[in-house]
Parts: C-alpha cells; structure tokens; sequence
C-alpha cells in the first residue's frame, strides 16, 4: 500500500519546485513527482488542497529531558509534540541526567526514539564528561553509536585549551559542534537582559558580552581548526556581525535564532512574576532583534530552531529569580515564522523552507531535507491560510511553558509524515 499526496503546493529549494503537484510514496520513499498521479487500489490518499508540502522540518535544538527528567517531558511525549509541530527530525541537547557522555546514552535515546516513531532523534552528545569542563568525551565512540554532532548546551566550554581540542577531534570526524555562547564568569546572577527593563523590575541582568565574548572565542578557535562549528540560540547584533565576518572568511560556521528572539523583547516582559518570558540567552532589545530578523533575510543566519526547553509549572511559577530557563517550541515555532516572517514578506517560503529543513540537514550532514524522487519521504503538509489561537492545554508535550497564549497565528500542521508513515495529524 502507498500514500499519493494529491494537489499540494510543493516547495523545494533543493529542485526549485514551487507549484501544486501529486506525490507518490512507497516503501518509506518519494517514488513519483508529477501534475497528476491516480491513486492505486489500497493507496492511502491525502488531499493537500491549499496546503504547502514542505520537506520535514529539522530541529537542530530540543531538550527531551530523557533521560532523568521525564517529569518535565520524555522521548515519546517529546516526540509527539515533534510531530505535532511539522517536525520529523530533531536533535536532542546533552543535559540529561546521566549526561550524554557515552555511547550507551546515545544509543538509549535513539532506540526509544525508534520504538516510539514519531520522529527521528539524534542525541548530541556532551563535549565534556558530565559537562563538568574538564576532560574531553570519546568522540569517536560516540560518533560510532549514531552522535550527529556535539555540544555543552547549558554552558560553555570555559577552558579555551579543551574546546580547541574539541573541535580538533570533531574536525577530524567531520561532524559539527552545536555552540552554547556563554561566558559564565560575566552572567553574575542574571536572569534577564541587562538594561532599562531589568532596572524597572529590579532584577539583575544579562549583558550581550556574556554571548558575544564566547562566539568570538570559538569562531577563531574554528578557524584555527578547520572545525564545523554551528552558533545555537543567537540573540544579540554582535553575534550576527560575528557570523557575517566568519562567512566572509569562508569558514565552516553557521548561525540559528529561535522564534522567540526574534518576535519579542525585553519590553514584553510584564512583570517580575512571568518567568514564562525567563530563557537563556535572554529576550533583548528592539535594536537586537531588528539585527536578527535582517539577518534571517539576508541569509546571514541559516538556521531556525526551537530551543524547545520544557520545565514543570511548579518549576516556573517560581519567578523570574528562581525559575529554571527556558520554554518550549515545538509547536509553535511553524506558525509563529509563518505568521511573523513569511506572511509579512520578510522571508520567502523557499527561505522558510530553506531555514527549517534544508540547512539543518546540511549543518548535520544527513540526507534529509529534499522532497525529490528516490528520497526518504520527510514531508510537513500545513495549510498558510487557517488561522487559530495558540493554547498550551492543547499541546502534545508535557510542558506548557511559554509565552504566546492566546496569540492568534496563522499556519496549522495537517499531516506530518516520517518515512513515509504518517505520525500526526490534524483532520
């Protein structure tokens, strides 16, 4: 039995498709592209009729908090709001409890991943045993186990000696270090953007140098290496300068910004009580997140992911000083980029497209991200035009942290297939 995707407007940057067409799938793969496709006896037919067919969309930033966490989210229910959100790959931080330091770690996620199947996980595994900073992984063993990439997702590296080292090793595998740019020594407690807003509501700050000194740091120790090193979360307009320049020099560098950075700011902020708005890096100015919005069209940055960092309601009722940071994504990231970049003009659906799948896939080196025929079919169907209110109660995951509720988007997943097996739908 095969799965023929009838009447749907494809975008593909990889083939410059970009018109309504059918799709046959079989045996997990794109088998036939063309204008009209008659579906066999036995097929499984979806009507994409006013929908786009997107390649699934890649990930490159989640916490599934598996394992260790699982009272805040796990493989499966992480999974589930994947699919739910379009998202038929994504890339799973370190920061479980035990840490993703070994290959035995990286091989637990994967195969429970795998039972659950609703969308594909790579683990990332730790640069440094217990993210404590001091001694380097077996990057080679972890590598063998499935790792896709590497990163200290939390914290950074702060010896510069062990992280060119790292980025040594990762060189020599050709596989990317995913970069947390955090200069610890300077955070002095901070829970939000250094500026007028934190003075308001007396509460210590941020400043963009704690980002900006670590991005500079490890894009010269990536030139230094020949090293494939990829910024996570970018929030401040150095960090886009900073990218632009490693570009110009044709290093192998690369940038992602989180809807959230570049939709709100410090302002948005109501009070010292929402610590739905408290994540790491911190919401910053207007001129920060203009500088980010530019660089996504103008393809200085290449990458949009969630971040997606789940935490109880326990966890975040405790105020901006004692919550954890952090809020999930998952299922808002589409119709927020949607809505807020692709219907305004800000950027082209080859852009969005090219932003949430294609240039993940080439960050991690995998052959995903292409709807072409003899091609594993990955494929997001949603519809650009039915508009709806954003609501956590509605979520797949466990978590409901965050700050858009209520927000009215535009932008809903229909189908989400892995595969060629379809995980989610909304009909």
């Amino acid at each position: 039995m095969g799965l023929v995707i009838k009447n749907g407007h494809l975008v593909n940057p990889l083939t410059a498709a970009d018109g309504t067409v059918d799709i046959r799938i079989a045996e997990g793969k794109v088998v036939e592209i063309a204008e009209e496709i008659a579906a066999e006896a036995g097929d499984e037919v979806i009507d994409a009729k006013d929908c786009f067919v997107v390649p699934g969309l890649i990930d490159l930033h989640v916490h599934f908090r598996d394992p260790g966490q699982t009272q805040k989210e796990d493989i499966e229910t992480g999974s589930l709001a994947a699919a739910a959100g379009g998202y038929t790959t994504v890339c799973a931080m370190p920061n479980t409890t035990p840490v993703a330091d070994s290959p035995e770690t990286i091989t637990y996620v994967q195969d429970k991943a795998d039972q659950f199947g609703k969308c594909k996980v790579y683990q990332v595994g730790a640069i440094t045993k217990g993210m404590q900073g001091e001694e380097l992984v077996d990057f080679k063993a972890m590598t063998e186990a499935g790792c896709k990439a590497f990163s200290e997702d939390g914290k950074s590296v702060m010896n510069s000696r062990l992280m060119r080292n790292a980025m040594r090793k990762t060189a020599e595998l050709s596989v990317p270090i995913l970069d947390h740019c955090e200069d610890i020594e300077l955070v002095e407690g901070g829970v939000m953007n250094a500026g007028k807003r934190a003075d308001e509501l007396g509460l210590p700050g941020i400043s963009n140098a704690v980002e900006n000194i670590i991005a500079s740091r490890d894009i010269m120790l990536a030139e230094e290496t020949g090293a494939k090193l990829h910024l996570c979360h970018c929030s401040t307009q150095e960090s886009v300068d900073l990218v632009w320049d490693a570009k110009m020099k044709g290093l192998k560098v690369s940038g992602e910004v989180c809807p959230h950075h570049f939709l709100l700011t410090e302002d948005d902020i109501p009070g010292a009580d929402a610590a739905e708005y408290k994540m790491n890096p911190p919401l910053r100015t207007k001129d920060d997140l203009d500088e980010l919005v530019w660089a996504l069209s103008d393809n200085i940055m290449d990458v949009i992911s969630t971040d997606h960092a789940p935490h109880t309601a326990e966890e975040k009722g405790k105020g901006f000083l004692n919550a954890p940071f952090g809020i999930v994504g998952l299922e808002t990231a589409l119709p927020l980029t949607y809505t807020h970049l692709v219907k305004t003009g800000i950027l082209t659906m080859q852009q969005f497209v090219a932003k949430t799948s294609i240039n993940p896939a080439k960050v991690l080196g995998i052959d995903r991200g292409d709807i072409s025929v003899g091609k594993v079919a990955d494929i997001t169907i949603f519809d650009p035009s039915e508009e709806y209110e954003i609501h956590a109660s509605e979520f797949k995951g466990k978590a409901k942290n965050m700050p858009y509720e209520g927000r009215t988007v535009c932008g809903k997943v229909k189908y989400t297939i892995l595969e060629g097996k379809m995980t989610f739908t909304s009909r």
